[in-house]
């Protein structure tokens, strides 16, 4: 069997006007902020396993609410060759306790305001300010 894309999920936990968000420590997005997430195992799903990976990655824990979206996120070498394929299912979580502290594989863990997002002042992996906004018009709904 050939190579195969990578499943994974995310955790977009919003809170008071802020995300959780994580700054990446590993390529294919290291130094960029993101949300807490990572691969999905055989026979989970988003939902289980951005909660576990949002608790992994930053000691936080949240209740999974609905997946607000998916992403194809394909990263190619200067010579075109693909050499990260991810697919992502970006689930909402409801935030339940903790305070971030960032793991082995993140380099900080923070919440960060949403206007910061969406103003990008921060180095962010793709598509983290439409994440939020799509997050903030699913909970004012």
């Amino acid at each position: 069997m050939g190579q195969v894309p990578k499943l994974g999920a995310l955790a977009v936990v919003i809170h008071q006007d802020q995300a959780l968000l994580v700054q990446r420590k590993n390529p294919p997005d290291a130094g960029t902020w993101g949300y807490a997430g990572g691969h999905v195992e055989f026979g989970e799903s988003f939902a289980e396993a951005a909660v576990r990976e949002l608790h992994e990655e930053t000691s936080v824990r949240a209740t999974a609410v609905t997946l607000l979206d998916t992403a194809e996120l394909i990263h190619r070498d200067a010579d075109g060759a693909v050499t990260h394929h991810f697919v992502l299912g970006a689930v909402l979580c409801r935030y339940d306790s903790g305070v971030p502290v960032a793991d082995d594989d993140a380099m900080d863990a923070a919440w960060v305001p949403l206007q910061v997002i969406y103003d990008k002042h921060l180095p962010m992996s793709d598509k983290v300010d439409e994440v939020a906004r799509a997050a903030a018009l699913f909970l004012k709904s």
